[in-house]
């Protein structure tokens, strides 16, 4: 079976017109709408959604469901939304093809990364994850901003018609305030058009204004290194990789040697920067303070419903 995965923002052919112009085979739907924004912009993105609903339905034969992203921003939620989704698709044996190319940039990366991230854990079902991108035909900003030229020169025109008092033959059928009013607000759009481009400002999200997007590791994890990362998940940080060992030992009822203790610096080494990145590691004084990474936090949230009593590897 073929399931798509599309979040839903501002646009509709990108999301069905090239399944259908290249006729592939679209058995189920998953849309997703974003539910963070001005109200004119949801209702946007929910009235989009439902045409959509309607015609993968009509167009393509495939059945569909919509869900919530509460908050478009929230980059560690979309992930994971997203590996839950592709995972779940995955084990029901369906092909899963992954949409990035509407919503704002965190749910997009965050869907990306979550794909590329099942590549690497089921390598037997790498073959059945798709992410793919439909480039815009043409843009309609630019073209909606040049027909606001054209409405302002009408108005200019029609102001300049009556004189110097703006009150001649051919405002006589609009009020000339009205006129002046829609005159003056399609000036200041196009002036913040041609200075800024699409959009204004940058949204501050959590205290900052940037979202770091993590980037996925291109190793699976063995079973003894998901040890290590549910560990750093429950407990945070550690002031050195000793530390972390004995605690480790601890839970695993196991005997605190130096044998062990070689074995989880090993492992720490090849979760750390130089190896899959789902660790890092500040120095201090003559050790290392231990925690997860931003990639290595999601990790373990999108396993976090996993099971996480995994048997210790006999070797490292």
């Amino acid at each position: 079976m073929q399931t798509h995965i599309v979040p839903v923002g501002f646009d509709y052919d990108r999301l069905i017109a090239p399944l259908v112009r290249d006729q592939y085979g679209v058995d189920r739907v998953i849309l997703l709408e974003g539910a963070v924004g001005s109200e004119a912009n949801v209702e946007y993105s929910r009235h989009l959604s439902q045409k959509l609903e309607t015609d993968f339905q009509n167009l393509l034969g495939a059945t569909t469901e919509r869900f919530v992203l509460e908050d478009v921003y929230d980059y560690d939620e979309a992930f994971e939304q997203a590996y839950d989704l592709i995972n779940d698709e995955l084990d029901e044996g369906n092909e899963v093809w992954v949409n990035i190319a509407a919503m704002p940039r965190t749910v997009s990366f965050a869907f990306a990364t979550a794909a590329h991230s099942l590549m690497v854990e089921r390598q037997e079902d790498r073959e059945h994850i798709h992410t793919y991108y439909t480039a815009p035909e043409k843009y309609l900003e630019t073209e909606l901003a040049e027909e606001l030229r054209e409405q302002s020169a009408l108005l200019e025109d029609l102001l300049a018609g009556g004189g110097e008092s703006g009150r001649g033959e051919s405002t006589d059928v609009v009020e000339t305030d009205r006129v002046i009013s829609r005159l003056e607000s399609a000036r200041q759009l196009l002036a913040e058009f041609d200075e800024r481009g699409t959009t204004i400002g940058a949204k501050e999200i959590d205290g900052e204004h940037i979202v770091e997007l993590p980037v996925a590791s291109f190793s699976n994890v063995k079973p003894f290194e998901e040890l290590i990362l549910y560990k750093l998940g429950e407990d945070g940080e550690f002031e050195s990789v000793s530390e972390l060992a004995e605690a480790l030992s601890r839970e695993l009822n196991e005997e605190y040697t130096d044998s062990f203790r070689s074995k989880v610096i090993y492992n720490v080494d090849r979760l750390g920067p130089g190896g899959k990145g789902y660790i890092e590691r500040e120095e201090h004084g003559k050790s290392y303070r231990t925690r997860l990474s931003r990639i290595g936090e999601l990790w373990v949230r999108a396993h976090s419903d996993s099971d996480s009593n995994v048997d210790a590897a006999t070797g490292p």
